[in-house]
């Protein structure tokens, strides 16, 4: 069998495939991989771009890992297994809700956290900053809960599988709220004078620059009282559907094919932005359906140094004239305490390039990346990038720690693969 992730772009051929149903299945695949002298990695459902879950050796599908095993008050434990649209469909029955969350919802628990996976937020970090507990599955074979004071809670919690197969996570979770989502067409000279109003005002801010254009569609969440004012099944239809999935993709198809249109094509995008207004479920607010494949570099930068980091990118790419139909996208989040998130000890913003798959992207991501590293930017685990634990551990206050705690608790690396050989040396 060869795994290949949702973009196409990674691939591996592991020595074995198996589908553990039980924390027992994980253990005994761990002591089979360490007798045989096989590294062991478990894969998600394929959403990260870099080869973060790739392995020769065994390689474990938690499809048959998921559910939810508990819930006690306002913490739920949930299978690593179970997607992150499952687990939001069970915490609605239970009227229970995370507090935030990205856009994608095809990740599985354990691959999401594991990566650094994040929304936007001022006040409420990624999914890591809501992980009350960790059960993981350690190289000699031991189970082992990991909670809140103990170290290896904090390197876990965005461990990338290099200390130990993930078999359950602990949430905090809270009742089901309402969000108002107001999507606005604004220009991206205004934005640039208006970070801070716009980040301090809002619960939740998300917006999108256009490439060749100065428009930017700017999306804000913000809890809500209610009632509920879903869209209509149509204008759902018409907005998530056809006109950011399937218009787009011909968009992005035909400027493949003739790169000299595209900042037509995108100046006709922007002049389609209207303003819109909704109150609804907060997991349908912050996630989107994202069908035109693409590949993404995302760096976080410290929050203060993000005007600098847009304005250098803007000019960039109207200086190289790179021809670039996928807007850049730009978050925010509080300060995390996992020792790998990427918003580790400080506020920060995230700027995140897409390109349409077929085309080519080197060029660009390489000088937008030249850009965050010199703002001292960390590049999301799941994401492109091609920064090494040379650079990693001049922006991770607690990189020798981490690498110090794997040591112990990993010595013959049979959780490792290619990537963790670069990133952590």
């Amino acid at each position: 069998m060869v795994f290949t992730n949702w973009a196409r772009n990674q691939s591996a051929a592991p020595f074995e495939v198996r589908t553990p149903a039980s924390v027992e299945d994980v253990v005994r695949a761990v002591h089979d991989a360490a007798a045989g002298g096989r590294r062991l990695r478990m894969v998600g459902t394929g959403h990260s771009f870099t080869g973060v879950a790739l392995t020769d050796g065994i390689m474990l599908r938690p499809s048959a890992l998921t559910g939810i095993r508990s819930v006690d008050g306002d913490r739920v434990t949930v299978l690593a297994g179970t997607p992150l649209k499952v687990l939001n469909e069970l915490l609605g029955e239970r009227g229970l809700a995370l507090a935030n969350m990205g856009d994608i919802t095809e990740q599985t628990v354990s691959g999401a956290i594991q990566t650094g996976t994040h929304g936007t937020g001022r006040d409420s970090g990624g999914l890591a900053d809501q992980v009350a507990a960790l059960e993981l599955v350690l190289a000699d074979g031991s189970v082992v809960t990991a909670a809140p004071g103990e170290d290896l809670f904090d390197a876990a919690r965005v461990g990338l599988g290099a200390l130990g197969v993930l078999t359950a996570v602990t949430f905090r979770v809270e009742p089901a709220f309402l969000l108002r989502n107001q999507r606005r067409r604004i220009t991206l000279s205004r934005m640039l004078d208006s970070l801070d109003e716009m980040t301090t005002g809002n619960e939740h801010l998300d917006f999108f620059w256009l490439p060749h254009t100065d428009a930017c569609l700017v999306k804000t969440n913000n809890r809500h009282p209610g009632p509920p004012r879903p869209p209509g099944a149509v204008k759902h239809w018409l907005d998530n559907v056809f006109l950011e999935n399937t218009v787009f993709g011909v968009a992005c198809a035909a400027g493949a094919r003739f790169p000299e249109l595209i900042p037509r094509i995108n100046a006709l995008s922007a002049a389609a932005l209207g303003d819109s207004e909704a109150v609804d479920t907060s997991y349908r607010v912050f996630t989107a359906r994202r069908d035109v494949r693409f590949l993404e570099m995302e760096y976080a930068v410290p929050r203060e140094r993000l005007g600098q980091a847009l304005r250098e990118t803007r000019d960039l790419v109207e200086r190289a004239n790179w021809k670039i139909t996928f807007p850049i996208e730009v978050r925010v989040t509080p300060p995390s305490d996992a020792w790998l998130s990427t918003a580790y000890g400080r506020p920060s913003a995230y700027i995140a390039c897409h390109m349409y798959r077929p085309t080519p992207h080197h060029a660009y991501f390489e000088g937008v990346e030249e850009i965050m590293t010199r703002l001292e930017g960390r590049p999301h685990w799941g994401k492109l990038h091609t920064r090494d634990a040379a650079y990693l551990s001049t922006v991770y206050p607690r990189f020798a720690d981490f690498v110090a705690l794997r040591d112990r608790l990993d010595p013959r690396r049979l959780f490792g693969n290619a990537y963790l050989e670069t990133v952590l040396g």
